[in-house]
Formats: C-alpha cells, sequence, structure tokens
C-alpha cells in the first residue's frame, strides 16, 4: 500500500500528514484521496505536484506498496 504524504494545504485540506492507499497508479491514488476527502483536496491537488520516491512523476506511473508519494 503506498504512503502519500502531504504538506501546506494538501495536509490541512485532508487533515493528516500521512495517508495511504490501495490504489495501483499515481491517478488511481489522487482519485482514491479525492473521493476520499472531497473538494478540498481536489482544488489542492490541481494546483500541486506529485513526487514519487523523491523524483516527479507522471499520473499513469505505477506504484507499489514501498513507495512514498509527495503531494
Amino acid at each position: 500500500m503506498p504512503v502519500v504524504l502531504l504538506f501546506a494545504q494538501a495536509r490541512e485540506a485532508v487533515g493528516a500528514s500521512k495517508v495511504t492507499s490501495d490504489a495501483d497508479t499515481v491517478a488511481g491514488v489522487m482519485d482514491d484521496l479525492a473521493e476520499r476527502f472531497g473538494t478540498s483536496f481536489t482544488e489542492v491537488l490541481a494546483t500541486s505536484r506529485v513526487w514519487c520516491n523523491g523524483e516527479p512523476v507522471e499520473p499513469g506511473a505505477p506504484v507499489g506498496s514501498s513507495d512514498e508519494l509527495a503531494v
């Protein structure tokens, strides 16, 4: 299960600094979080960058249980 680290407005929108997701792509993880945390997270995500294991990542990239995403 990938871990998602949340910073600044993303952390405020979710109410936590770290969450997990069962999805297997970056886009799937972000969709899962948008569904779980609603409009405020979706609005933040629209202007945020996503990184995987310290590197910029594309939405279609696969993620696994040992990966760490940052928003």
